[in-house]
């Protein structure tokens, strides 16, 4: 991933001090030196990095719950009138909706809106492995599942899935991303392909296959309008101008405290969730159920967006914002740090594309299979990177869990 190629507010403002309206050195054109410039460049200050890092949390939450809207909108079409057609759709939709929230998820991991332990929804949002036969059919155990449960389940709505999740088992998953990915794409017993569920598991005009399929599109709207819902309370939760909502009580805080959650997130996704839980696990165990999006076969996607939001998290950026960031911070600083920081987060991206896909195959075979090898150097990559934010929390004196 190229480095950032439009300057920082920051930069912006140093460039403008430093350079005025030089032309090879001739101010404006006109063969008259330009005047000594006598103002001070701006320095970025905690606070304004702190902000930036708000207003990218908020656009990309917005984003994500645009990507969760429109697979909502194309599941119901899927279920009023399942065919071919639709149900590519709304797998579609799924596949688009994922890159947001994927970069969203340097907000985690220091009890924030999305992950907060008694009011956060991400246990609904995106939690995984699934245990597939605890929501539907499964090869060998046709009957199983809440959609083919009407005794024990005799309504599915959002408040069955909300009941149901994670209720007697953290692998009991019943609503996010990954519970409606079940649902369009069935599970994966392809080496070269995602899952092949029909799109006739859908159709009641009595030629569909599988049972309950009007249970099976009751549950797939229910999953979908349950994601739009908890997406929603955290868009909620960053909106600008909200005088009671976590938002203003971050930019409320102690500039170091918020500092310090920002690099907790950052540092917490590349070491122990991205290098640890998503890639060395599923490398240790060679074990398809340890891969992120296992029925689509898009966990390719799913590492390369979380390495992009640590890069946006870093950089205080998302798509066309461009604020005040943490190397602004550093840099003022320790420009080697940043320097370093920087080229260490580029080659973590870098190493994450690296990996061949699909994973599930990535991580099979010897050692020195170049899937495996891959796999390992993208961990090693993003380890490195965590130590590296570590050693910026030590150069901006403030406390974080970084890699915890």
């Amino acid at each position: 991933m190229m480095m950032r190629l439009l300057v920082t507010m920051a930069g912006a403002v140093v460039l403008a001090v430093g350079c005025g309206d030089n032309d090879n050195g001739h101010g404006g054109g006109s063969g008259t030196p330009a005047p000594t410039p006598t103002a001070t460049p701006t320095q970025v200050t905690a606070a304004a990095v702190v902000a930036t890092y708000a207003d990218v949390l908020y656009a990309t939450y917005q984003d994500a719950l645009a990507g969760a809207e429109a697979l909502e909108d194309a599941i119901d079409a899927l279920v009023e009138a399942p065919t071919q057609a639709t149900f590519d759709a709304a797998k579609a939709a799924w596949i688009a909706a994922r890159p947001a929230y994927q970069q969203s998820e340097i907000g985690r991991f220091y009890n924030g809106p999305i992950d907060d332990p008694a009011t956060g929804p991400e246990g609904r949002i995106n939690a995984w492995p699934l245990d597939e036969n605890y929501i539907d059919y499964v090869e060998g155990a046709p009957t199983s599942g809440i959609v083919n449960d009407p005794a024990g389940f005799p309504v599915i709505d959002e408040e069955t899935l909300t009941a149901a999740n994670e209720a007697g088992g953290e692998t009991n998953i019943a609503s996010g991303y990954h519970a409606i990915e079940f649902l369009l794409w069935g599970q994966d017993r392809s080496a070269t392909g995602p899952g092949a569920r029909p799109f006739t598991d859908y159709v009641t005009d009595g030629s569909g296959t599988a049972e309950n399929q009007e249970r099976r599109g009751a549950y797939l709207q229910a999953a979908s309008h349950l994601l739009v819902d908890d997406l929603r309370q955290v868009v909620d939760a960053w909106t600008p101008g909200d005088a009671g909502n976590y938002r203003a009580e971050f930019l409320a805080l102690d500039p170091d405290e918020a500092l310090g959650r920002i690099l907790t997130g950052l540092g917490t996704l590349s070491a122990s969730e991205l290098g640890g839980e998503r890639l060395s696990v599923a490398y240790e165990t060679r074990d398809q159920e340890d891969e992120h999006s296992c029925f689509s076969d898009t966990t390719h996607d799913d590492h390369v967006n979380d390495a992009l939001g640590i890069q946006n998290g870093y950089l205080g950026r998302y798509r066309d914002l461009d604020g005040p960031g943490l190397d602004d911070l550093v840099r003022q600083v320790d420009p080697a740090l940043d320097a370093r920081v920087q080229q260490e987060i580029a080659a973590s991206i870098a190493a994450v594309r690296a990996i061949p896909e699909p994973f599930d195959q990535a991580i099979l075979g010897a050692d020195d299979s170049p899937g495996r090898v891959a796999v390992e150097a993208a961990i090693a990559a993003l380890f490195t990177q965590a130590d590296g934010l570590a050693d910026v929390a030590d150069v901006l004196g403030v406390s974080a869990g970084v890699g915890e």
